[in-house]
């Protein structure tokens, strides 16, 4: 069926054509809404031959999410979509109980697209969803990454995650819908005062503002915060990777502006440590000022060193001598390591080994070399090959130079 430009799906398509042309199997989180559920049907639609797969969160917050989840269940199954329900093993941790259910979500759904192979997971955000983040963010005081508008596609998770609707509006896919006679979930908790999104929502509506004109102001936000990414980038071309850490050239980073040298930083961070978010804004600004004035400071699990023409960021001791041990794979979400035999373990080398092996002749700082991977049998040191290379145990850096340059542009 030929798609007229009036037609929702045929933007949809269009921005799937854009950013999954070259994907031969994707995965959708539905939850069972009015905006999920037409972008099921729409990819359903566009697929032509792809491999497309359904996944559901359910959270346990509410009585009815399991039927709900058999729901989307049964709707995927009569496109002929493979369908999977993710279990949210909620435990008792404390802090914002939305916020830890959208990690939780995305968590499920990264580790459900790996083990099936899938290149991306498409997300069903739409115009709304961009207006009412901008109004949120900005009742917050939100820097211009915070204000910018939500980005069609970022990777997280280990995964990348695609937004096609985002210029769409949630009303006009309802109307798809109805149209079609196809079935949706109104959560309740959508029309609940107690979530601030629902009552931004209703503060829009009520204030009769415009949705398409509140996003375009968020999507022409997101084009200056693009620029700002490339002047970054710019001021970043001279960084350095070793063993694990980076070295900024000193000049470029203290003559550029301070919004540069706070993305520079943070996307520093990001790397040392493989941080799914950004450190707080306030802990960024006092590590700024400890640079400013030569003085080693930490940032989230990373070590910052300015000294002389340069300023050195790598792993702070304590952050990895925090990381589980392993027996293989990746260790402290920095290092893949090999080779070992059984019973041996990998840990951080740690200060009180440091001083038996010879950091310096490896190029490393001291506590730079205290963070490093080391091999153990029980509590033997058995090797520390960063240090000194010893067969047959091999530690490759999980994250590389453009790793770095990536997090420099990401969104």
């Amino acid at each position: 069926m030929t798609l007229t430009a009036a037609d929702p799906a045929f933007a949809v398509h269009a921005a799937l054509d854009r950013l999954a042309a070259d994907m031969p199997a994707l995965g959708i989180a539905v939850s069972g809404g009015g905006d999920s559920v037409a972008l099921m049907h729409m990819a359903a639609d566009w697929a032509r031959g792809r491999r497309i797969m359904v996944a559901t969160v359910d959270h346990g917050l509410r009585a009815d999410s399991a039927a709900e989840a058999r729901g989307v269940a049964r709707a995927a199954r009569a496109l002929g979509l493979a369908h999977a329900t993710l279990l949210w093993q909620r435990d008792t941790e404390a802090g914002n109980l939305m916020a830890n259910a959208r990690d939780a979500r995305l968590r499920l759904l990264a580790g459900w697209a790996r083990r099936n192979g899938l290149s991306a997971v498409l997300l069903g955000h739409t115009a709304d969803d961009q207006a009412e983040t901008l109004l949120m963010r900005l009742a917050r005081g939100s820097g211009i990454d915070g204000l910018a508008s939500m980005a069609e596609w970022r990777d997280a998770f280990g995964i990348r995650w695609l937004r096609p609707m985002l210029g769409v509006g949630r009303q006009t896919l309802r109307d798809w819908l109805e149209v079609r006679a196809i079935p949706w979930i109104d959560d309740p908790s959508n029309d609940s005062d107690d979530f601030e999104r629902i009552r931004v929502r209703k503060t829009i509506g009520a204030a009769g503002l415009d949705i398409a004109a509140l996003a375009r102001a968020a999507r022409h936000i997101g084009e200056a915060r693009d620029a700002l990414a490339h002047y970054a980038a710019h001021a970043a071309r001279d960084v350095v990777v070793r063993n694990g850490s980076l070295i900024l050239p000193r000049r470029p980073f203290v003559e550029a502006p301070p919004e540069i040298r706070r993305r520079l930083i943070v996307a520093a961070c990001r790397w040392i440590t493989g941080a799914d978010y950004p450190p707080r804004r306030n802990t960024v600004l006092h590590a700024l000022g400890a640079i400013a004035t030569s003085q080693r400071v930490t940032l989230d699990g990373a070590l910052i060193d300015p000294a002389g023409d340069r300023i050195r960021l790598f792993r702070e001791t304590a952050a990895a001598l925090r990381a589980p041990d392993v027996h293989s794979g990746v260790w402290d979400n920095r290092w893949i390591i090999s080779g070992l035999k059984p019973g041996q373990r990998v840990a951080a080398l740690g200060t009180g080994e440091v001083a038996r092996v010879k950091w310096r002749l490896a190029g490393l700082a001291r506590d730079e070399a205290a963070a490093t991977p080391a091999i153990w049998d029980g509590d033997r040191l058995v090797a520390a090959p960063l240090v000194r290379a010893t067969a047959p145990y091999d530690v490759r850096p999980l994250r590389s130079i453009a790793d770095f340059r990536r997090l420099v542009m990401a969104h």
